[in-house]
């Protein structure tokens, strides 16, 4: 593609203006880069962590639990703060191995910017009913999960009324969670695999508070319907994961969601001709996240689909980095690109939430407890006369009685706001677990006036249990 008529300089251009691609840019800007852009093709900055209304984010970064707009936030105010140019609204074409990025947007039109050196932070996108082959009609009512969520917490739409998972992973337990919380009824989740692929906390504060079934090697085998989806057929799948004769269920619902995985966006990195590894369908990059065309990154689920956002943070930082040095002529070490000039960066030695895993959890009772407070997720027990073991800390233990006596937790929701905007909230502490539905009637009994900005009170002492409900984002 040929360069288009207006042509820019930058130093750094990242492509992408997500978690990855926001700490790219922070991190090159700090590196020395004196011009970066952020290209991002929606209205504004932190992209799917917008609609990622929940708790959960910052625990290694930031060493808080943070809302995925408030985490978004925290990097939006770095981008301001570091003067970056942010172009929203605008979608990059074409990129050249010279590293010539090409986009177009309403306000340049059609623009070419010459860059010293590219990020790669375009993010991933989910599989959809076409990677699956289900049998059955092609009726309304079939979601990705993550069309589901920005129906719901984006726009304020309801996908449906009854629902079924197709698929484990963090977004459709998360999902199921939020589906209940609005009213809706979840019949099942199911997943093809043995064990669920999401985070235990998740299991655990996203089904089993809910009594929301979870069928382990289990598959959608058909969907019913014409107009609308009427119901699905699921069946036990056997070591090959394929479906078992006769045991075959039908599920009335009027919805199925699919959160069967996510696949990196890599249709601009061939363009500028990277090689694409075929196991993580992601750019082939070195210790700098540098692909093997000189002078251009890559970093975050572009790359792999990441567990945790903090991860794909620290991804961005090391492409970030590396890219500035780059576009200043300066040579690559891997001392150079680990180097850690951030003071918000988090320290290495804070492990991953562990996966216990469904089966550790199942037939367990009362008495086992994974505990939520750091990444560590220990398993924790409780016995009749209180005494707890498996702690790593204090704060797990009281963690662990209070999860067995009276168990907690945090409400993150969305409420409406004059004009139709929805507005991301959550309580500043966790309020009893049979008090949820109490609080959604309440939150959802109240309309906002903008503007609004995050941390701001919008209901004192919810339902007598001494939580305020916040604003989670700033609406100005």
């Amino acid at each position: 593609m040929m360069k288009a008529a207006n042509t820019l300089k930058a130093d750094v251009v990242v492509i992408g203006g997500g978690p990855a691609g926001m700490s790219a840019a922070v991190a090159a800007r700090e590196a020395g880069a004196e011009e970066v852009v952020i290209i991002e093709r929606e209205s504004r900055l932190s992209g799917i962590l917008q609609q990622c209304i929940h708790n959960g984010f910052g625990l290694h970064k930031f060493r808080e639990e943070l809302t995925g707009p408030e985490y978004g936030l925290r990097y939006e105010e770095m981008v301001k703060k570091l003067d970056i140019i942010v172009m929203t609204e605008t979608m990059a074409v074409d990129i050249t191995p010279g590293r010539v990025v090409t986009a177009v947007s309403k306000e340049r039109g059609y623009f070419s910017i010459d860059a010293g050196a590219v990020v790669l932070a375009m993010g991933c996108r989910e599989k959809s009913r076409g990677a699956l082959s289900i049998p059955g009609t092609r009726p309304s009512g079939v979601f990705t999960a993550g069309t589901a969520q920005k129906l719901v917490n984006i726009k304020g739409y309801m996908p449906g009324k009854r629902i079924v998972i197709l698929g484990s992973g963090d977004i459709g337990l998360i999902m199921a969670r939020r589906m209940t919380l609005e009213g809706a009824e979840v019949k099942a989740v199911c997943e093809i695999m043995e064990d669920s692929g999401g985070l235990t906390r998740n299991i655990v504060q996203c089904l089993r508070d809910f009594d929301i079934p979870l069928m382990l090697r289990h598959t959608v085998v058909k969907i019913h319907g014409n107009k609308r989806v009427e119901g699905v057929t699921v069946a036990r799948v056997d070591e090959n994961l394929k479906p078992i004769p006769g045991t075959q269920e039908y599920i009335e619902c009027d919805t199925l969601m699919l959160s069967v995985g996510l696949i990196p966006e890599n249709e601009l990195s061939k363009k500028a001709g990277v090689e694409i590894d075929p196991k993580t369908r992601g750019p082939v990059v070195d210790e700098n996240r540098q692909t093997k065309v000189p002078g251009i990154f890559a970093c975050g689920n572009v790359v792999k689909v990441h567990e945790l956002v903090d991860f794909v943070s620290d991804e961005g930082e090391t492409a970030g980095r590396a890219a500035a040095l780059f576009s200043q002529g300066k040579s690559l070490s891997v001392s150079e690109s680990h180097k850690n000039s951030n003071s918000h960066k988090s320290a290495v030695s804070v492990p991953r939430e562990q996966k216990k895993g469904v089966k550790h959890l199942q037939g367990s009772g009362g008495n086992t407890v994974i505990c939520t407070i750091c990444p560590m997720g220990c398993k924790i027990t409780v016995d009749k006369n209180m005494n707890v073991s498996g702690n790593t800390c204090s704060r797990g233990e009281k963690y662990a009685i209070q999860e067995v006596t009276a168990p907690k937790r945090t409400l993150t929701t969305t409420m409406y706001a004059e004009g139709g905007t929805m507005v991301p909230v959550r309580t500043d502490s966790p309020v009893p677990r049979e008090k949820l539905f109490d609080c959604m009637e309440e939150i959802n009994s109240k309309t906002l006036i903008l503007p609004i900005r995050s941390g701001d009170i919008i209901i004192e002492n919810i339902e007598g249990t001494g939580a305020n409900v916040v604003a989670a984002g700033s609406f100005l």
